[in-house]
């Protein structure tokens, strides 16, 4: 199913088969993990990350779109922005969308090639990274890789 738009469910009842109920709230319904979720649960991103390469911040390899495996943000583009979800820079060229909220309070982010709700994307917030940008994304809506993939 990586990045391939072809074998993609259908229909809602089709992405049930393939993910999670979890996964499912945030992806499909933009529903949103709790605050330190995917560090403090076992089976989640950041935590699993920590228990096979130490840390959550991994110097290489690339996250991936937990519905398509699309690659969305490469390691690099990771920093610790204290907000309790993972953040991140910038996306891959062409694989995030931004959508604005219908009340013009926020900008949704989406993987470009299924749809699915990421999180939230905020611009202008003094972050010392590259872009000032800071993508506040749902862990369970990731898969880490550790191969670099463009």
């Amino acid at each position: 199913m990586k990045g391939s738009s072809d074998s993609l469910p259908s229909t809602e009842d089709g992405w049930l088969t393939v993910l999670s109920p979890n996964q499912f709230a945030v992806l499909r319904n933009k529903a949103t993990e709790p605050s330190g979720y995917s560090e403090t649960t076992p089976g989640e991103l950041e935590y699993e990350l920590k228990q096979s390469t130490g840390s959550k911040f991994p110097d290489s390899g690339v996250y991936e779109c937990a519905g398509c495996g699309t690659p969305l943000y490469s390691a690099v583009s990771k920093f610790d922005s204290g907000c309790g979800w993972p953040a991140y820079y910038e996306g891959l060229p062409g694989a995030i969308k931004e959508v604005p909220d219908a009340d013009g309070m926020r900008t949704e982010i989406v993987c470009s090639n299924c749809n699915g709700h990421l999180g939230h994307v905020f611009k202008g917030e003094g972050f010392p990274n590259p872009t000032d940008e800071r993508h506040c994304v749902n862990g369970i809506s990731l898969k880490y890789s550790p191969e670099e993939s463009e």
